[in-house]
């Protein structure tokens, strides 16, 4: 039985996966895990692609690289999908949303190529990271949070914590 829960922390680019996670780890003493720097660290991928210009993930690798960890319990998984991981490590999974314009603002601001660009906020408007979450896990543990502003995140911080904190008095060992 693990001590802490494990959250994957997801959404399409932009929308503030790694700020929430770096801030949920900071107040929750939870392990943040950069899925991006796991798959360049441990060569969890098979090559880089041009025309995405990101690591082509080898899933397997990358779950036999996080395993130990996510087992232990206690992770704030970052990605861009969730659907990767078995339901039984995963405890919350936390779907981040923008709007069109803020999304679109961000992502420029990342030079992201016009096509890249054009992909994401047709994937935001479509939520195709939140159907995904819907179908990959149980209802109860999928949550959509929009992330528009500071004031909004903030707001998330806090209801995250509060989840964590809950979840540790519910699970634990007698």
């Amino acid at each position: 039985m693990r001590q802490a829960p494990n959250i994957v922390v997801t959404g399409t680019p932009g929308v503030g996966k790694t700020t929430h996670c770096e801030s949920l780890a900071e107040k929750t003493g939870l392990r943040h895990i950069s899925v991006n720097q796991v798959v360049k660290d441990k060569q969890c991928h098979e090559g880089w692609s041009d025309e995405y210009q990101s690591w082509i993930v080898d899933e397997d690798k990358l779950l036999d690289a996080i395993e130990d960890d996510v087992a232990a319990g206690g992770c704030i998984i970052d990605w861009h999908a969730c659907d990767l991981f078995p339901r039984s490590w995963i405890d919350l999974v936390v779907v981040l949303r923008v709007d069109s314009a803020t999304l679109y603002d961000r992502l420029k601001a990342r030079n992201y190529a016009e096509a890249k660009l054009q992909e994401n906020l047709d994937s935001e408007i479509m939520e195709v990271l939140l159907q995904e979450a819907r179908e990959a896990y149980d209802a109860e543990v999928v949550i959509e949070l929009t992330s528009n502003t500071s004031d909004e995140m903030e707001s998330n911080l806090d209801r995250i914590e509060a989840w964590v904190k809950q979840w540790k008095i519910d699970n634990e060992q007698r």
